[in-house]
């Protein structure tokens, strides 16, 4: 007679999943590691440096309002700016009055800001060919697109479940 299977304990993983998670959070730590150290080494710059000046390229007039940068970039306010703060005293971005709304204020990209970027980008760009895309077929990179999109609407479905009130 089979015996009957259980579920797993949704407490615990399993030892594949153990693996699976290790695997990937090493990569994941690896690949943003890897990034960063190469635009620290090459142009002085940290990868959340130019998060918000990529940010800031992509935006109408090279400014963005400091909620749509926190929104844009994903981070807490806080860290956002001090993050700024720096950037400010490296020439790279300037804080900028908002006339619509006193309590606003922009970052707007500097003409030293966008030349850092404009050098940055193809040895950034190698990098995240050399270490994302080289190492997999084109099979593979359709099936990781897949997973990845998989994995940031169970993501979005999990941080919006975090800001909805329990009661």
């Amino acid at each position: 007679m089979p015996s009957a299977r259980t579920a797993p304990d949704p407490r615990k993983l399993t030892s594949e999943e153990e693996e699976l998670f290790n695997a990937f959070y090493v990569m994941r730590r690896g690949f943003d590691r890897a990034l960063d150290l190469q635009l620290q080494r090459d142009h002085g710059i940290s990868i959340s440096e130019l998060e918000v000046l990529m940010a800031l390229v992509r935006s109408p007039g090279r400014r963005l309002r400091v909620r749509e940068l926190v929104t844009s970039t994903g981070w807490e306010k806080s860290r956002l700016s001090h993050q700024v703060t720096r950037m400010v005293a490296r020439g790279f971005v300037e804080r900028q009055d908002c006339a619509e709304d006193r309590r606003a204020s922009y970052i707007h990209l500097t003409g030293e800001g966008r030349r850092i970027v404009v050098r940055a980008l193809p040895e950034h760009t190698a990098t995240i060919r050399r270490t994302l895309f080289d190492p997999l077929s084109a099979e593979q990179q359709r099936e990781f697109l897949e997973i990845a999109r998989r994995m940031n609407a169970a993501i979005a479905d999990e941080t919006s479940d975090a800001r909805t009130p329990s009661h």
